[in-house]
């Protein structure tokens, strides 16, 4: 389908990857990963053709479709959302408008017996026949449902996209893709602005596609849930393994590890060798056997070990003064944007050294919150900070906030005072901004070397309460860890807004989930909040919420057609106490596994039997989904 090889392309005399050779087919779902900077986006850009390699080719099929979709994107405003997501449909759009024209043309015409009157009719019917197989009786019910899917409410379509944040109007791009049937899919961090349950419907979305994915990602659920290739770039060279990312790290380590021990192997044989070259060279008798020895040295090629970039940053959060035991505490707090209501009376009280995580779908609220909680913008109700509480807030656009014609290090000057001004090297250099490379302007920091810029300059004030809206966005897995792990040993309170399953994992010991102007408490973690969604209503856990509607009235069936619905229903409860089944099952040899690996492992079949109940697990999903859009077409 597509053909890389011997890609090169560097930036100021320096390559960022070079000679680079892989092929992409129909069914690849690969994982792009690499540090902040490694060249990941950049090599999206080239493989969309729309940036030119230093050298190399690009081989392709003439017709291939390739959609990409980009961190940065614009938008023609005055449509609306609906008008908008129609865009992917180029052709189709095109048949209507000509349609239009002909039907126009004959209703307002009368002579029926013309040859003129004779074309229209031709011409119109094979219009129609042409849209049939451009999909035109569908589209409009596959964009519904894509919208929908990446959690627009029918009552969103008709507005205007102006109306909507950057993250919207994102998903807004990724529906268009989706809908194009495109060959290969170029996706440049698709969940950043996703919430959970957008992010699972899109791994389903995914995983059924027949085509080509590659994705840039730092969420390594979701790379491990989608993904059966990695392709990963790192000190200009590529390492391309067929499995998904976390069995990747485990085959590459294995690798090195092959390879350091037989390159250690391979140095005792050269030592050896060339001690019998110091010693027969010094014979006149045996010269002639040394220089043997010294061709045949020339000829061995050398094991080299993978090079691995280790280069982390450096990360801990200090409390600056203890705050009472009440850090913030809201009554009947209340939003509105304009007629839009966002939260409705909510009410929560927050203890020193909580971690709280707040969930939900985007626009229910929780990054609003975070903003009332540091003064951000105006509420109704009360909100009241503890006594000594000092809040460090980390937006999620944190990195927008920062001047791109400032350089790194004069961003973090004009932020320090006189008391940490002097620090502002080491602190930079903890994040990774080391030497020349302070001196970068901001403009030219990709978007995970500007969160790593917006975290540093985090470091320059003090609190006891720390407020993260989304960090994790564009941050590489590695910097993500770091940050965890800093996370987790800091010793104050900490509120984390992310839709970042992975990095919420063991993170916080309490969940809020925001949904419909209200929040409802969690006391656990995020498995234990997912864990709790499946038992109340698996459909809220694999697929989105159900969009409320306006009550219809109810549609009367015949006697043949209720049978049918019954049937229906009595296979979906069938297949629902199935897949329930399953997955505890699973979820059972999990902990097997967990506890005693190499007992579990080692019985017969264990591991076919393993797989075969995930694969049947994925089947019965896929039915799933059939039967209830089976239902829900029926009903309508």
């Amino acid at each position: 389908m597509l053909n890389i090889h011997n890609l090169s392309i560097s930036f100021q005399g320096e390559y960022l990857f070079e000679d680079i050779t892989f092929k992409l087919g129909n069914g690849d779902r690969v994982g792009l990963i690499g540090k902040n900077g490694a060249g990941k986006s950049t090599m999206l850009k080239i493989l969309s053709k729309e940036l030119e390699p230093d050298s190399g080719q690009i081989a392709a099929d003439k017709a291939l479709k390739i959609g990409f979709l980009k961190q940065d994107i614009d938008f023609v405003f005055g449509r609306t959302v609906l008008e908008e997501a129609y865009e992917a449909f180029t052709e189709i759009k095109l048949l209507e408008a000509k349609m239009e024209t002909i039907n126009t043309q004959l209703a307002e015409r009368t002579d029926y017996e013309s040859e003129g009157y004779h074309q229209l009719m031709v011409d119109i019917n094979e219009m129609q026949h042409q849209y049939e197989i451009l999909g035109g009786y569908n589209y409009q019910g596959d964009t519904e449902k894509i919208l929908q899917g990446l959690g627009f409410q029918r009552e969103d379509f008709d507005k205007l996209t102006d109306t909507f944040s950057g993250g919207w109007r994102m998903r807004i791009e990724l529906a268009k893709l989706l809908l194009q049937n495109n060959d290969i899919l170029l996706l440049d961090e698709p969940t950043n602005h996703l919430d959970i349950e957008s992010i699972i419907w899109l791994e389903i979305f995914l995983k059924n596609t027949s085509g080509a994915v590659v994705i840039v990602s730092h969420d390594k659920m979701f790379l491990d849930n989608v993904t059966n290739r990695t392709i990963e770039i790192s000190l200009g060279r590529i390492y391309d393994y067929p499995k998904p990312y976390s069995k990747y790290l485990v085959l590459r380590e294995e690798l090195r590890t092959q390879q350091l021990a037989s390159q250690k192997n391979q140095q005792k044989h050269i030592e050896h060798t060339e001690k019998l070259i110091e010693k027969f060279r010094a014979k006149a008798s045996k010269a002639t056997m040394a220089q043997s020895l010294i061709k045949k040295l020339d000829k061995i090629e050398r094991i080299e070990v993978d090079e691995d970039d280790n280069s982390v940053m450096t990360l801990n959060f200090p409390v600056s003064v203890t705050p009472g035991k009440v850090v913030i505490e809201a009554e009947t707090v209340s939003k509105n944007y304009g007629e839009k209501e966002v939260l409705k009376n909510i009410s929560l009280l927050v203890e020193r050294d909580s971690k709280t995580a707040f969930v939900g779908q985007n626009g229910q609220g929780k990054s609003t919150l975070a903003k009332i909680i540091v003064n951000d913008i105006k509420f109704d109700g009360h909100l009241k900070l503890g006594h000594n509480v000092q809040l460090g807030y980390f937006a999620q656009n944190q990195a927008e906030y920062l001047d791109g014609n400032k350089t790194v290090l004069d961003t973090m000057i004009d932020a320090a005072n006189e008391k940490n001004r002097s620090k502002v090297r080491d602190i930079l250099g903890s994040f990774l901004f080391r030497g020349d490379e302070v001196e970068k302007y901001v403009r030219v920091l990709s978007g995970g070397e500007r969160n790593r810029l917006a975290l540093a300059k985090l470091m320059l004030q003090p609190f006891n309460v720390l407020i993260m809206d989304e960090p994790t966005n564009h941050l590489d897995i590695k910097s993500k860890n770091v940050l965890k792990e800093a996370l987790n040993r800091y010793e104050g309170t900490l509120i984390l807004v992310s839709h970042d399953r992975d990095f919420l994992q063991g993170l916080t010991n309490k969940v809020y989930e925001f949904k419909d102007h209200k929040i409802k408490e969690y006391l656990g973690d995020i498995d234990y909040y997912l864990d709790q969604r499946k038992v109340e209503n698996l459909r809220e856990v694999e697929k989105r919420t159900v969009i409320k509607e306006e009550p219809k009235k109810k549609k009367q069936h015949s006697y043949e057609e209720q049978k049918k619905l019954k049937s229906l229903n009595n296979k979906l409860s069938n297949v629902e106490a199935k897949i329930n089944q399953l997955e505890k099952d699973i979820k059972g040899i999990d902990l097997e596994l967990e506890i005693n690996y190499e007992e579990v492992s080692s019985k017969p079949n264990f591991f076919d039997n393993y797989h075969q109940k995930k694969a049947d697990l994925e089947v019965l999903m896929v039915k799933w989904e059939a039967i209830q859009l089976e239902i829900e077409q029926f009903i309508d």
